[in-house]
C-alpha cells in the first residue's frame, strides 16, 4: 500500500470519528513507537504511538526500544483508539494488548519518552519519574547519551550531540522556576532529569526559552 492509500484508508477509518476504536492484528514493528497493523484482510497499515517517542534507529537505546514493543506485540491482537492521522497516513494511536496500555508501558519500563509537545497525561509523567529514579532502560544511560529523540531529529542535533557534555554538578533540588536557574545547562538538567516539566511551557524540549536562546 503506498503512503497516499495509505492516508486515504486511514481517513476512511476516521471519517466518523477521529476517536474510533477498533482491532487489528500486529503484522510488524517498524522501530519503537511505530508498527504495522492488519484489519481483517486488508493490507498491512502503519500505527504511530500517540503521546510518546522512542529513540530513534541510530541513537542509544533506538534498538533496545524496537525490542520493547515487539516483545509486547509482535503477532498479537490489539485494540487501537485512534487520535487522528498524522501527514504520512499513519493513524495515531493508544494500543492495548489485552489490558497492557502499551503506550504507557514502554513510557514506565524506560523505553520510551513522553511526547511533551503532544501530551498533558499526567499519568504518563508519573510513568517517566518513576522510570528515571529507578533507572530503567534508557534512563540507565550516561546523561551525555539520553538525548530526546525530537532534539535528535532537530536539523541542530548533530551540533548538540557533538557539544561537551554539560556539567554533571547539577543536583536536583527544589527549583521549579526558569529565574531560578543559573544557566541552560542547569535548566535542562531540571527537566531531563528532575522532571521539572513547567521549564517547557511549549513543551518543544527546550527549557527556558529566554535562558537557553542566549
Amino acid at each position: 500500500m503506498t503512503a497516499l492509500a495509505r492516508a486515504f484508508f486511514a481517513l476512511a477509518l476516521l471519517a466518523a470519528s477521529p476517536h474510533a476504536v477498533f482491532t487489528a492484528r500486529v503484522v510488524s514493528v517498524v522501530d519503537g513507537d511505530t508498527l504495522s497493523v492488519r484489519v481483517g484482510r486488508g493490507d498491512p497499515l502503519k500505527v504511530r504511538l500517540v503521546e510518546i517517542d522512542t529513540p530513534e534507529r541510530d541513537q542509544p537505546y533506538g534498538r533496545e526500544a524496537r525490542q520493547a514493543l515487539t516483545a509486547l506485540v509482535s503477532g498479537r491482537e490489539v485494540r487501537l483508539e485512534t487520535h487522528g492521522a498524522d501527514d504520512f497516513g499513519r493513524l495515531l494511536a493508544r494500543v492495548f494488548v489485552g489490558d497492557i496500555d502499551v503506550n504507557a508501558e514502554l513510557v514506565r519500563s524506560g523505553a520510551a519518552w513522553v511526547f511533551r509537545r503532544y501530551t498533558d497525561d499526567p499519568r504518563l509523567y508519573a510513568l517517566e519519574r518513576e522510570a528515571r529514579s529507578q533507572r530503567r532502560g534508557l534512563w540507565a544511560l550516561p546523561p551525555a547519551e539520553r538525548v530526546p529523540p525530537w532534539q535528535w531529529r532537530h536539523p541542530d542535533a548533530a551540533a548538540e550531540r557533538a557539544a561537551p557534555p554539560e556539567p554533571a554538578a547539577f543536583r536536583c533540588g527544589t527549583k521549579t522556576f526558569c529565574r531560578e536557574m543559573t544557566s541552560c545547562a542547569e535548566a535542562r538538567f531540571y527537566l531531563t532529569e528532575c522532571g521539572a516539566t513547567r521549564l517547557d511551557g511549549d513543551r518543544d524540549g527546550v527549557p527556558c526559552e529566554a535562558l537557553c536562546a542566549r
